[in-house]
């Protein structure tokens, strides 16, 4: 039984995104994907009444109560909607089933979260709704995540300082960057067409990615299960080729025939998205057009362009394109890119060119021409020193790389003509959104999108201004390009940065700092001074153990004490006077008491001068009187006499139920001594070297504040769209599901108008399933009935048996056998049972007849299945190899024999048969009894697996 549940992206809402769903076969529990919505979206009345309040809180808490279930992970794309709040649920919420993408998803996912995260963590305060945080905002002191203080506010300040809004009340699950790499290193990589068989509890489940388009290494996951068939799950698609990706392998080419590629084609269950129904797209070459004139016009006119991107996936074929841009038309003005990761992700897709598609090459894409020899690539290729041997495709010598806005203001003035790339494209925080208050004051400026963002953000917010300022048949869904628009009035952003302490704030900082740090040292103090303590007994812990444990131990040594008396005291007194002289006397008393206590410690003997006194102390009595000891038990002379001697007592192991008992911290302090012994001095000195060089390239970074301030822009610049978000359009999703047709359909991540537009054009294809299912978030869909599925062994005799025949790529055979329980093992072994007892079994099942005279009773006959389907085709050509003439007459129906000639006689009707395969893929032979009736059956059966019974 299949079970499916959206947690987010589900079919009919406004917010489509992020996208999560819980796919559940039989025992084994499925998340795919794990995106993570905009944590910083507008408050303005408008958006929410339009999209209505952000839905993140109801689905983070069903993830966080399905994550320490889930069996499997599954991850589709490397952007924030798949796969933003993966790292969070991997470290907070106990996410720890093993997950599975392709190597440029993990990458792009990587760096995607590592964005996001440090834009967000270096402008607010994280709130994950956890207490801890908000104790320490109020108390004053750093954040445990970030070196950046956290004061309590000033007073005088307070009234400046806007009141908190609904973008910072909400708890968000932000990750630090830490967790963002240790989440997605433990990610298991596969390549395209990988069938990888899962182990575990998800034994016999088999998944394997095919190319989805639309982003670098994104994929269609194909899940084959043996009780629940095929499972596709396909979303966010691009069947069109672009230029750094080709299209998805679900449908083929014109120039490779078209039609569904094989193995997605007739899953069980398509899972797929609907959110571009009803979205007509024009054409790409117009797209890019429109995109470079407006480019090219803005900045010939000396005025510069911003344009909000993503850190990872679809800057991609922006950047191709308009570095082929500037080096066609040698323009000259700077492209500038405003990430902290953009580097870092330019210098691993240069190590991906097995991944690219498109026009991009791995030998002269991007550079000046393509008539340079080898000679001359090698040679600029040393001059570069790129990290990759394929890098000239993704070498774009007028891109400039930005961390924050203060470098690029730096480097360039606002009056300089420019091409801005600044993440995240939503605009709702980090570098994008701090540039557009400063770039829309600026009259002719363009703010050129080209995505639509996520319902909510500041994106949105303008794509809806730009796509209601437009005519009817110019809107975006209508398959035209429509026309930049004057921006103007006033608009209020609430601006969230992070300003150095200063003054009495920065002093009542660093006095708390040193408070805290005073504390903490004397605790330090306090369990290394616990811990001396604790090692310094370790040598007596053994003797103390046994004098605790054993009471017999302490019986001997009371016994030696009262038999040594006065006379031991007096002895050892006379003889450390006689060696050390009178200046001892309190040292002396302190080893009588010591030696009263311990009962065994004897005389101390100091050898050389009084300067350097070396002690020594020997168990040994040298003198002493004999003792009379009257005992229980009468000897025949009477009292014996005790004489005195060794005071021994033999110590006791402790042992356990697996022996001697092994002292571990022993060990390791024992280790930690004989490392740092065997270090010679330089190589510590050489290690303290590196921490001290490690400590200064990473410099201290100066306690701040978080200020969060109202900042009214008076709108003034252009604002264009220009659709590059690569995806299908709804004549592509209307064309390419009938093909792919599937037994049954799951509908998400789509509008309620999209969901419905898809269902009505898949109700009115006549041979397309019936059972289509959008479930609503949290609404969960159930497929199928469960199915019981069991294990079974089967014995060497009964394989040597069996007679296989081969289908396709599998080997059928029948089998019949009784079903026996070992002790030797935990399944059960199915045997073969001889034919007498299973006829007689048989029979014995049959219902009771009245017997004739004279008659035989009736003998079932073992009955054979054919396993396979019949295409007419296939017995075309393969009747044509032996000979027989054959012909498709009408549907579904091939003559084969005489009546097949042209020109044929009534006469020659007796040597042919007809082939009829109906819709329900029976298969019937119609014909006179012939030669050919009996080749063209053994040719059909030539075809198929005959299992034989």
């Amino acid at each position: 039984m299949i079970t499916f549940t959206p947690l987010s992206g589900a079919a009919g809402t406004p917010r489509t995104v992020p996208l999560a769903y819980l796919l559940q076969v039989d025992d084994v529990r499925i998340l795919l994907d794990c995106g993570s919505p905009d944590w910083c979206p507008e408050a303005s009345g408008e958006e929410v009444e339009v999209y209505g309040p952000p839905l993140w809180e109801a689905y983070c808490d069903a993830l966080k109560e399905c994550a320490p279930s889930v069996d499997l992970v599954l991850i589709s794309h490397g952007d924030l909607s798949h796969s933003g709040l993966y790292a969070y649920a991997h470290a907070h919420w106990g996410l720890s089933a093993p997950a599975y993408t392709t190597l440029p998803v993990q990458a792009m996912a990587r760096i995607a979260a590592t964005e996001d995260v440090e834009g967000i963590r270096d402008e607010q305060l994280v709130n994950d709704g956890s207490s801890s945080s908000q104790s320490l905002d109020l108390e004053g002191s750093a954040s445990p995540s970030s070196p950046t203080a956290s004061p309590r506010p000033d007073p005088a300040l307070a009234s400046a300082t806007p009141p908190p809004s609904s973008r910072t009340t909400k708890p968000r699950y932000v990750a630090t960057v830490q967790q963002v790499h240790d989440a997605f290193d433990s990610v298991n990589v596969l390549r395209y067409s990988q069938p990888c068989h899962l182990q575990g509890k998800c034994q016999g489940l088999t998944i394997i990615p095919f190319n989805a388009g639309h982003t670098l290494g994104g994929t269609i996951w194909k899940i084959r299960s043996p009780s629940a068939g095929t499972i596709l799950y396909a979303v966010d698609m691009n069947h069109m080729r672009e230029r750094h990706l080709d299209g998805t392998v679900l449908i083929r080419q014109a120039g490779a025939g078209g039609g569904v590629f094989e193995s997605l084609a007739r899953p069980d269950l398509l899972i797929t998205d609907a959110e571009r129904a009803n979205v007509t797209t024009a054409r790409r070459k117009d797209r890019d057009s429109a995109l470079l004139d407006c480019v090219t016009a803005t900045l010939s006119s000396r005025n510069s362009l911003l344009m909000p991107c993503d850190s990872s996936t679809r800057v991609l074929e922006l950047l191709v394109l308009l570095d082929q841009h500037w080096n066609y038309s040698r323009l000259k003005y700077p492209i500038c890119l405003l990430s902290r990761t953009g580097r870092e992700m330019l210098t691993f897709v240069r190590s991906m060119m097995e991944w690219l598609g498109g026009t991009i090459s791995k030998e002269d894409v991007g550079e000046e021409g393509t008539g340079h020899g080898g000679r001359d690539r090698r040679r600029r290729d040393d001059d570069n020193d790129d990290e990759a041997l394929g890098a000239f495709a993704l070498r774009f010598r007028h891109l400039e790389f930005f961390p924050n806005p203060q470098s690029l203001m730096q480097t360039y003035s606002s009056k300089d003509p420019k091409l801005i790339l600044a993440v995240p494209a939503t605009l709702s925080h980090g570098p994008s959104r701090s540039l557009f208050s400063q770039f829309a004051e600026i009259p002719d400026n363009v703010v050129l999108l080209t995505g639509r963002s996520e319902p909510g953000t500041l994106g949105r917010v303008l794509f809806d201004k730009w796509n209601n300022s437009q005519r009817e048949e110019a809107k975006w869904d209508r398959g035209k390009i429509g026309s930049n628009i004057m921006m103007d009035g006033v608009l209020r952003l609430e601006m969230h940065s992070k300003i150095p302490l200063q003054g009495a704030e920065l002093e009542e900082f660093l006095a708390k700092e040193r408070i805290a740090k005073e504390k903490e040292a004397a605790q330090q103090a306090a369990l290394a001074r616990t811990q001396r303590m604790l090692e310094a007994d370790e040598g007596q812990s053994d003797s103390d153990s046994d004098d605790e444990n054993s009471d017999s131990d302490d019986d001997d040594e009371n016994e030696v004490e009262r038999t040594l008396g006065e006379d031991l005291m007096d002895t050892t007194e006379d003889l450390k006077r006689s060696r050390e002289g009178p200046n001892v006397s309190s040292r002396s008393s302190g080893k009588r008491k010591r030696g009263e206590s311990g009962g065994a410690d004897g005389v101390e003997w100091a050898l050389g001068d009084d300067d350097g006194v070396t002690r020594i102390s020997f168990d040994i009595y040298l003198k002493g009187n004999v003792a009379k000891a009257t005992s229980f038990f009468k000897s025949a002379e009477g009292q014996t006499q005790r004489f005195r001697m060794f005071p021994y007592v033999e110590k006791r192991r402790k042992v356990d139920e697996y022996g001697e008992t092994l002292d571990v911290g022993m060990w390791l302090r024992k280790g930690r001594v004989l490392e740092e012994d065997a270090e010679d001095e330089e190589a510590k000195e050489a290690k303290r070297r590196k921490e001290e060089e490690e400590a200064k390239k990473t410099p201290r970074e100066p306690p701040s504040k978080f200020v969060t301030s109202i900042a009214e822009v008076q709108l003034a610049c252009r604002l264009f769209f220009v659709d590059l978000e690569g995806l299908n359009d709804g004549r592509a999703v209307k064309t390419i599901v009938p093909q792919v047709n599937p037994r049954k359909m799951i509908l998400i991540h789509a509008p309620r108008s999209a969901t419905d537009a898809l269902i009505k054009s898949c109700a009115n294809i006549r041979a397309m399933t019936k059972e289509i299912y959008a479930p609503s978030q949290g609404e969960t869909v159930q497929i199928g009935q469960q199915t019981n599925s069991f294990s079974i062994s089967l014995s060497d005799e009964l394989l040597a048996s069996i007679r296989m025949s081969r289908f396709e790529d599998n080997e059928v055979g029948y089998v019949a056998g009784r079903i026996a329980s070992l002790a030797t093992s935990t399944i059960p072994v199915l045997q073969p049972t001889s034919s007498a007892s299973l006829q007689s079994h048989t029979v014995a099942l049959l219902p009771a007849r009245a017997h004739m005279l004279g008659s035989r009773p009736t003998q079932p006959l073992p009955q054979s299945t054919m396993i396979g389907e019949l295409k007419l085709t296939a017995l075309k050509s393969r009747l044509a190899q032996v000979g027989i003439q054959a012909e498709l007459v009408g549907e579904g129906v091939l003559i084969c024999g005489a009546a097949a000639k042209r020109g044929a006689s009534v006469d020659s009707l007796e040597d042919s048969v007809a082939v009829r395969k109906t819709a329900r893929g029976r298969v019937e032979l119609e014909g006179s009894v012939s030669d050919i009736y009996y080749r063209v059956r053994k040719e059909v059966y030539a075809l198929h697996a005959l299992v034989a019974a």
